[in-house]
Formats: C-alpha cells, sequence, structure tokens
C-alpha cells in the first residue's frame, strides 16, 4: 500500500487557478493522495 500525501491548496480570490490546481493533483500518476483546499474568505466564486 502506498503511503497517502496530502496537497494542500491554499487559495483567496482564484477560482480560475484553483480549478487547474485541483485537475493537476487528480492526474498524477501517484494515487494515494488527498487535497486540502484553504479558502480565506474569497469574494468569487471560489
Amino acid at each position: 500500500m502506498q503511503d497517502l500525501i496530502t496537497v494542500y491548496i491554499p487559495t483567496h480570490n482564484r477560482s480560475d487557478l484553483l480549478i487547474r490546481a485541483i485537475e493537476s493533483v487528480r492526474n498524477q500518476t501517484y494515487k494515494n493522495i488527498e487535497i486540502i483546499i484553504c479558502d480565506d474568505g474569497s469574494s468569487d466564486d471560489t
């Protein structure tokens, strides 16, 4: 079993880049990954 890797993505008003960042992580060959996203009070659709 592979070790769990955590990818932490902080964001603020960057919904356009957040989707790309998540897709990039999900497209990796290593599959035992959790993604944690921290939104710092965005006013857009993040």
